[in-house]
């Protein structure tokens, strides 16, 4: 009886410690295989709790099989084989974490300025979307109509795309949009373009699906779309508002170009035009669907533009895919949420979305330009900088003998993560070190020490 009895705390409910407790005793052996356990009564009596405390905590051992109840007789430990486990050896990044100095400045391009984000807002038009019967169903399986109706107006006034409601299917991100896509294109097309480098979250979407992938070269000026003749596939994935990662935009003449590519061989081109709101010296592109819908699927986020947690993003579809996704996906339940849908939608309606887009755009380009303006006084031309026109992140070439991976360590022990490019390539990585920095959630005073840390961690370490 003596191991029944210790001291409670405040911490978790008490039958939940008195199952713990047995549980230990079992699991360590002190229990053994048909000892008897002390009574109901008599346990609730010695440890000061009620009988259904203690009938709750034998309820719940019972029904994970450590002990059973014979009627009258009580109850009993049933047969229990030790398991040892060996120890987990710790990770190279849990490594890393134990043996660095904690992060003080995070460089990460995933992520948003949460100092401007309009907290008060959007919980006001979440409380009025909230009473909306809408929000007590599971919803329309391709996207609430109210947010479609005000993608419509968006899209034609931003991206210059012409569309109708019954052709954008709203789901949870541009990753999740293309594995359900492919389901419905690798009959026609099973093999697919990529962009080299590229996103490798799409990447890792058509490898899922077994696709056969070709490359399109893209260098810092841009796509060589001349290799396009050279290649089979009638399906290509790209990024023209804003290469990832390059941050290179093509040229109206290149957009034609792939426009009329897609014409001849009867193919597609998935634009995924992910933070295209955010260019900084001249006004954004249009988008690619804005000069020829039959030929390319249009993919949107709220990521990059407001909140990654918010999981919502959207696809505009060519008129000949509408018909034939829907009767593939009608029976599945939506993926992103009907409240959010709502609320975005609702401030999308009041004009709040286009005044965040303006009041982000002014932020992002103050710190972008005082992070191009930093790198150039702490290294000069030790680096290159790449990408400072547009969107959340750019990148840095750094002339070094170290490598990728050097640069991240040293950079790690002074207190700053980067993140590498080098799983971006397909092919050959850079045979320079190019260094991704995104600034989008850093303020100020962030950016500058942090690119001050970097300069003590790749010049003055030796």
């Amino acid at each position: 009886m003596e191991d029944f009895i210790f001291l409670f705390t405040d911490e978790e409910a008490k039958y939940k410690q008195i199952y713990q407790q047995i549980k230990w005793l079992i699991e360590q052996g002190r229990l053994k295989t048909n000892d008897s356990l002390p009574s109901i009564r008599r346990i609730a009596e010695t440890l000061h709790v009620s009988r259904n405390t203690t009938l709750t905590a034998y309820e719940q051992l019972v029904a994970e099989g450590y002990i059973r109840g014979e009627g009258r007789k009580g109850y009993f430990v049933n047969e229990f084989e030790k398991v040892f486990l060996q120890e987990e050896q710790p990770s190279l990044t849990q490594k890393m974490k134990t043996n660095s100095r904690d992060v003080l400045i995070d460089f990460r391009a995933g992520a948003v300025d949460q100092q401007h984000f309009p907290l008060k807002i959007w919980r006001q038009m979440a409380n009025q979307v909230l009473p909306l019967q809408r929000c007590y169903e599971y919803g329309d399986p391709f996207g609430e109509p109210f947010l479609k109706e005000q993608l419509v107006h968006y899209l034609l006034q931003a991206r210059g795309v012409h569309v109708n409601e019954e052709d954008i299917i709203i789901g949870s991100s541009t990753q999740q949009m293309l594995i359900y896509l492919c389901f419905l294109l690798k009959q026609d097309f099973p093999s697919v373009i990529l962009e080299d480098p590229g996103y490798n979250g799409a990447r890792e979407a058509f490898k899922l699906h077994d696709f056969q992938i070709e490359t399109l070269p893209v260098s810092e000026n841009g796509a060589r779309l001349e290799h396009l003749k050279h290649l089979h596939s009638r399906l290509i994935y790209v990024t023209p508002s804003h290469h990832f990662p390059y941050g290179v935009s093509m040229s109206i003449q290149q957009r034609q170009a792939l426009i009329q590519w897609a014409k001849k061989v009867g193919g597609f081109i998935l634009e995924d035009d992910y933070d295209g709101e955010f260019r900084y010296t001249q006004q954004p592109f249009p988008a690619l669907a804005s000069l020829d819908k039959s030929r390319v699927i249009y993919l949107g986020t709220f990521s990059k533009s407001f909140l990654p947690a918010i999981r919502l993003s959207y696809m505009v579809l060519p008129r000949t895919l509408v018909q034939p996704y829907k009767e593939r996906f009608a029976h599945f339940e939506h993926n992103a949420s009907s409240l959010h849908q709502l609320t975005m939608a609702k401030f999308m309606e009041q004009g709040e979305w286009t005044r965040h887009i303006k009041r982000m755009r002014i932020t992002y380009k103050h710190k972008i330009n005082a992070l191009v303006a930093e790198l150039d006084k702490q290294f000069g031309e030790k680096i290159t900088i790449l990408g400072e026109q547009s969107g959340l992140y750019l990148l840095v070439k750094v002339q070094t003998q170290c490598s990728e991976e050097q640069l991240i360590q040293n950079a790690q022990h002074y207190g700053v993560k980067v993140y590498p490019t080098s799983p971006y390539f397909l092919q050959q990585p850079s045979s320079v070190p190019i260094i991704q920095l995104g600034f989008s959630k850093l303020k100020m005073e962030e950016i500058t020490l942090g690119v001050q840390l970097l300069r003590k961690a790749w010049i003055t370490e030796k």
